[in-house]
């Protein structure tokens, strides 16, 4: 525990530095776009909350080698794998210039070089097909480099209000965490925990006030280790299923899917931003504007009471993943029964087909 506290005191202390130079660097930094299909905010926010995350993760990586941890090593070839994916995100945050195909490119290149620095592959997966997909050594890595750039990807696409990926992410971590300790895995333990830390620190400053995001940089770097912690977890111990790593990280994933899906059926661009994802229709359709308030707060007000939703429907996956994580037969069906709990949900949510009790009042 000692990493995590170590990693949440300097994400918490750098982040709130970030927020207070923002004068400095709001022109780079900042998010002023407010009229954006996906933008919930009132007023320009710093995008670089992944400086205060990659501070506070450095810093436990050096606690590890001052400390001479046999771990020390593993973590800077963690963090130095994570580099790409953080830089491209952190790029686009400063400059709005990197685009999504490029950014995930970046990712993918984190993954392969955790694949050979640390032998991050995945070898098995519990699904027909694939299976003999991987048995092949390219096979595998290229399986593993869409993986993991897929996931930091979802994880960006999710980060669309206040506390919603950086939330999640956490309880990803808490569960790789609780995972890897049930089958003595240190390394996944330890770099989860100090992950974990250093988002908390951010998370404080993030809900319910709003005062800086994750930015790209943030969430491709918090993304990219939550799946690559996955996928860590499950080629060093066989005995935990490939499964569960699908289905702790099946909220971004399909979320992600059903995107997709809906845009091509629409005959738009994939990659194009639109303001009916679900986070997106929960908040417009179950949240309702406190009307005592001023126009300012009650948006920052619904933006932060969004949320919650989407962390229940998150625990719905990881729960279950944390409970069954050596059952392939358990996860499966957990997985299919998330899909169809997360298809009714939406389509429910547009056809204004909800119980009464999900939507929020003053």
């Amino acid at each position: 525990m000692t990493f995590f506290f170590l990693s949440f005191l300097v994400s918490l202390v750098a982040t709130r530095l970030v927020i207070r130079s923002g004068g400095r660097h709001a022109h780079l930094s900042a998010d002023h776009d407010l009229d954006g299909p996906q933008k919930f905010h009132a007023q320009p926010v710093p995008r670089v909350g992944g400086i205060g995350l990659s501070m506070a993760l450095l810093a436990a990586a050096a606690m590890a080698q001052l400390t001479h941890s046999p771990l020390a090593h593993s973590l800077w070839l963690l963090l130095a794998a994570a580099l790409p994916a953080f830089a491209a995100g952190l790029l686009e945050d400063l400059t709005k210039n990197v685009s999504p195909a490029r950014r995930l490119c970046a990712t993918a290149l984190s993954a392969a070089l955790a694949a050979w620095w640390l032998d991050g592959v995945i070898r098995h997966t519990d699904i027909p097909g694939v299976d003999q997909l991987v048995q092949w050594p390219l096979g595998a890595v290229a399986l593993t480099m869409l993986v993991v750039a897929g996931v930091a990807n979802a994880t960006n696409i999710i980060d669309g209000f206040n506390g919603l990926a950086s939330m999640c992410g956490m309880l990803m971590l808490l569960a790789l965490a609780y995972v890897g300790l049930q089958v003595g895995d240190r390394l996944v333990v330890t770099a989860a925990l100090m992950t974990a830390g250093a988002v908390l620190g951010f998370f404080l400053w993030n809900y319910p006030a709003g005062l800086i995001f994750l930015g790209d940089g943030g969430a491709y770097l918090l993304g990219f280790l939550v799946a690559e912690l996955g996928v860590l977890l499950i080629a060093r111990n066989p005995g935990v299923s490939p499964l569960f790593a699908l289905l702790l990280c099946a909220y971004p994933i399909f979320e992600t899917i059903f995107t997709i899906y809906r845009r091509k059926l629409k005959g738009a661009s994939a990659s194009h931003p639109d303001g009916i994802h679900l986070h997106s229709l929960v908040h417009r359709r179950l949240i309702r504007p406190l009307l005592h308030e001023s126009p300012g707060q009650s948006l920052i007000t619904r933006n932060s009471m969004t949320s919650p939703y989407l962390w229940l429907l998150c625990s719905l996956s990881v729960i279950p993943a944390t409970v069954w994580w050596r059952s392939s037969a358990m996860l499966a069906a957990c997985i299919v029964l998330f899909i169809v709990s997360y298809t009714v949900l939406y389509w429910g949510i547009v056809r204004f087909r909800v119980p009464r009790w999900l939507v929020a009042r003053h």
